[in-house]
């Protein structure tokens, strides 16, 4: 009995050659759409969403995320730049690029017949040479606020302009070691939130607490000084249910009842 192989009928089956230059243009066509980010001087791309929404970014990291990636090897490749990015926090867009122009050289010796497995050791043995290299090369340094605002502006730089990364450079490193304990940073002491204020250029540090939220009493004070602080695990804001429900009332008491109850629920917790 014949073996039998069962595919999707709207599969194409490529082999050998055929296969590995696909995979080879799909390194490649990553790397022709990311090239243009990178640098100081590199472009701004638009990604539009299934619901209209626009975001503009030239950070590969947002970049590899929102993008609809549908080739498994191009798939491949952004995790493992993504990958990076988790653990240094910054390259995805240069790493891209590097397996892109692997790929790209990779190619031409392919076409003069040289076996990809020739290919791989060699780039094996490239990569123990470059470790090699980089172990010898460090530079051992104590970590100072000037040389992490030497780190922060050289990421920021990549990813704003200058007008805006260099400023925010400094906020950024003294943000860091206000949360710093014993040379630790937790990094689940910070968090990143979207305030939509002002204009970019008017940021600045607030080494305290900033609350965006309106004050609970029309007559509250913008501002008090050495206040009491009360910091609370539980919600006192209205929270909706967790199943559908409704309250239907047919006269202006009724409703009222609904108020007072509201109200004397988040009473009972505050007390």
């Amino acid at each position: 009995m014949s073996s039998l192989q069962l595919i999707n009928a709207k599969a194409d089956i490529v082999r050998k050659a055929a296969a590995l230059g696909i995979n080879i243009n799909a390194g490649k066509s990553l790397q022709e759409v990311l090239k243009s980010n990178l640098g100081p001087k590199g472009t701004i791309k638009m990604l539009v969403g299934g619901a209209g929404q626009v975001k503009l970014t030239k950070d590969g990291r947002v970049l590899l995320h929102e993008m609809q990636i549908q080739h498994p090897t191009a798939a491949m490749i952004g995790r493992a730049a993504t990958a990076q990015d988790d653990i240094v926090g910054d390259g995805t867009t240069s790493n891209v690029l590097f397996i892109g122009e692997l790929m790209r050289q990779a190619e031409r010796y392919i076409g003069e017949g040289v076996h990809p497995r020739v290919l791989t050791d060699g780039i094996d043995q490239a990569k123990f040479e470059v470790l090699k290299f980089l172990d010898g090369f460090k530079v051992e340094k104590e970590i100072t606020r000037d040389l992490l605002i030497e780190v922060a502006r050289t990421s920021l730089n990549t990813k704003i302009h200058p007008s805006l990364a260099n400023p925010l450079t400094e906020y950024i490193v003294d943000a860091v070691k206000t949360v710093e304990k014993d040379g630790a940073i937790d990094l689940h002491m910070i968090e990143i939130m979207h305030m939509q204020h002002k204009m970019s250029t008017e940021s600045k540090l607030i080494k305290g607490l900033v609350l965006d939220h309106g004050g609970r009493q029309s007559d509250l004070p913008s501002r008090l000084e050495n206040c009491y602080i009360m910091c609370l695990n539980v919600s006192l804001e209205y929270e909706k249910t967790e199943v559908n429900s409704g309250f239907f009332w047919s006269n202006a008491d009724q409703r009222q009842k609904l108020i007072e109850s509201e109200r004397q629920h988040t009473d009972d917790k505050v007390h």
